[in-house]
C-alpha cells in the first residue's frame, strides 16, 4: 500500500511517516523541506520512502498514479504564520489542498484525509462539536474551513474524504516546534523557570502528538461507511484547558520551582471542544494525558534529544528565509519561496 503525505517533513509528519513505514506502508513525502530533509533522509527509511521536493500548488499529478491514500498535512502551519501573508495562506492552505483532493480523486486514490484544525471554532460560549457553528478568526482557520467545504463535496462512492479537526498538538518531534502553547510553556519552564502566559482565561483543547498520529491510523483502518464525508474533532475531553490552568499543570508535571507570568493578549480564540463523535463512531481514545506529554517534552529537553533554535519557531524561521537571500535560494521551487 502506498500513501502520499503532503507536508510530511513537518512537525506531525515527522512522527507520522516513521509510524507508517513501521506498519508496512510505502510513503511518498511531498514537501518544500523548509525545515530540512535530514531526518527522513536517513538510511533506515530509504527503501520505504520517496522524498519529493515540490509544492501542492503545482506538483506533477502523476505522482498519484499508484497511491492508495492521501494524508494532506501541507499548510502554512499555524495562526501567526498564516497572518504573515494572508493571501498566500489562502493560496496554499485552501486552494492548494483543494487541488490535492481534486487530483487525488481524478487519479483513483481511495481515501483522502484533510488535516484541519479545531481553531476554526474561534470563540465559543459552549463546548463545540462537529455540528457547531464555526467562527474562524484568522487567515489560517478561515483557509482550513474553506478547504473542508470544498474537499468534503468531493466525497462519493469511489472517493472517501474525511476531515480531522485537531486540537492544539504538543509533544516532541524530529521537526520540533516551540511555538505551540504547551511546547512553548515547557521550554520557558526549562530555560527560565518562568512561564509566560498570554490570555489566562482563553480556553483551548490539546492533544499529544502520538495521539494525533493514532488518529490517522484510526481513520485509515476504519470502515468506509463510518468516515465518508465526515468531520471528526481529534483530542480528548479531559484535555480542554484554560491557559492559566495549563500553566499550573506544567509546573505540577515537571516538579520544579517555576513562576508564572500572566500577560494580556490580542488573541481572541477561546473554545472548548468535545471529542465524543470520534470515540463513539471510530472507537478512538487518546493514550496520553497532559502530564505524560509535558514530562516527555521536558525529559527530551534535559536529555538533549530536542533543543531550541530558530527553526523551532515557525514564524521566526519564515521571516529569516524571507530576509536571507542565500538560504532562500536553496529552497526555491519554480523560482518561488512561498
Amino acid at each position: 500500500m502506498k500513501i502520499l503525505v503532503t507536508g510530511g517533513a513537518g512537525y506531525v509528519g515527522s512522527v507520522l511517516i516513521p509510524s507508517l513505514i513501521d506498519k508496512g506502508f510505502f510513503v511518498k513525502c511531498l514537501d518544500r523541506f523548509f525545515f530540512g530533509a535530514e531526518f527522513l533522509s536517513q538510511k533506515k527509511f530509504q527503501k520505504n520512502i520517496e522524498l519529493i521536493k515540490d509544492d501542492i500548488r503545482w506538483f506533477d499529478p502523476t505522482i498519484l498514479n499508484d497511491v492508495d491514500f492521501v494524508l494532506d498535512l501541507a499548510a502554512l502551519s499555524n495562526d501567526p504564520a498564516g497572518e504573515l501573508n494572508p493571501s498566500k495562506t489562502f493560496e496554499i492552505n485552501h486552494k492548494g489542498r483543494t487541488r490535492v483532493a481534486k487530483l487525488s480523486k481524478e487519479y483513483g486514490v481511495k481515501r483522502y484525509v484533510l488535516a484541519s484544525s479545531a481553531s476554526i471554532y474561534g470563540q465559543q460560549d459552549h463546548i463545540a462539536d462537529e455540528k457547531s457553528s464555526v467562527k474562524p478568526l484568522t487567515a489560517y482557520s478561515k483557509a482550513n474551513y474553506n478547504a473542508e467545504i470544498d474537499n468534503l463535496l468531493l466525497n462519493d462512492e469511489s472517493f472517501t474524504v474525511t476531515a480531522l479537526r485537531f486540537a492544539s498538538v504538543y509533544g516532541s518531534s524530529p521537526r520540533m516546534r516551540f511555538d505551540t502553547a504547551v511546547n512553548k510553556m515547557v521550554l520557558d519552564a526549562y530555560n527560565k523557570r518562568k512561564i509566560s502566559v498570554s490570555g489566562r482565561e482563553n480556553k483551548r483543547p490539546f492533544v499529544f502528538i502520538k495521539d494525533a498520529v493514532k488518529a490517522y491510523f484510526t481513520v485509515l483502518n476504519a470502515k468506509k461507511e463510518k468516515i465518508e464525508g465526515e468531520i471528526f474533532n481529534v483530542g480528548s475531553n479531559e484535555q480542554n484547558y484554560k491557559m492559566d490552568d495549563l500553566a499550573n499543570q506544567i509546573v505540577d508535571s515537571i516538579e520544579k520551582p517555576c513562576d508564572i507570568d500572566f500577560q494580556e493578549t490580542n488573541d481572541h480564540r477561546s473554545y472548548f471542544a468535545t471529542f465524543e463523535k470520534i470515540e463513539n463512531i471510530l472507537g478512538f481514545k487518546t493514550d496520553y494525558g497532559i502530564k505524560e506529554g509535558i514530562r516527555e517534552i521536558y525529559q527530551a529537553l534535559t536529555g538533549g534529544v530536542i533543543s531550541d533554535n530558530i527553526k523551532t519557531k515557525t514564524v521566526e524561521w519564515y521571516k529569516h528565509l524571507l530576509n536571507n537571500s542565500e538560504d532562500s535560494k536553496k529552497l526555491l521551487v519554480n523560482d518561488t519561496l512561498f
